[in-house]
């Protein structure tokens, strides 16, 4: 098995580490291997994309999601850390609104699985960070939406005391009691 996967408090939204090789030369690991991926995690999933951003200490990026062709995210930073959240948006789910965690890091290697029906983001804590994800579907522009980063209700812990660097759509982001949400 080339990953060790620890389930969250949000059933569905899991942590990946992969078996990291070293010596005295540096690294080698699978950063993913479909085969590896479905047994250890009991999923079958097909990606269809690759994104790869760089992002500056204090930007936030999130909390998006698509209402329409929702996407299930692999996600893993190859230089710095993140803070990294998921917000279960499935109004069906005993779950819905709760949120869960994990700092992401080019030393520590984790990745985080974020299924469909959920939204994500990620608050750069280093200095920089390059941050890479697959997903499952394909972006489109029209259904993503953004859940509003600091609404109460749903009251992430962000570690930071100032305000972040968002984009104007994520500042424009909606409530959880506004946001469009799935079955």
């Amino acid at each position: 098995m080339s990953y060790t996967v620890t389930p969250t408090t949000l059933p569905g939204v899991l942590i990946l580490e992969p078996k990291v090789f070293g010596d005295a030369r540096g690294f080698f690991f699978e950063s993913f291997n479909a085969r590896d991926f479905a047994q250890c995690t009991g999923l079958d999933v097909q990606f269809v994309q690759d994104n790869h951003s760089k992002s500056a200490k204090g930007v936030l990026r999130g909390l998006h999601y698509q209402i329409e062709h929702p996407q299930g995210k692999l996600v893993r930073v190859t230089q710095g850390e993140v803070f990294d959240v998921a917000v279960d948006m499935r109004r069906s789910s005993p779950h819905f609104g709760q949120w869960e965690a994990v700092v992401l890091s080019a030393d520590n290697k984790r990745q985080h699985w974020i299924p469909p029906g959920f939204a994500h983001g990620f608050l750069v804590t280093s200095d920089s960070a390059e941050f890479l994800y697959k997903t499952t579907d394909y972006w489109y522009p029209e259904h993503e939406r953004s859940l509003l980063w600091n609404d109460p209700t749903v009251g992430v812990q962000w570690p930071t005391t100032s305000q972040p660097l968002l984009a104007a759509k994520d500042l424009a982001g909606l409530a959880l009691a506004q946001a469009a949400s799935f079955d």
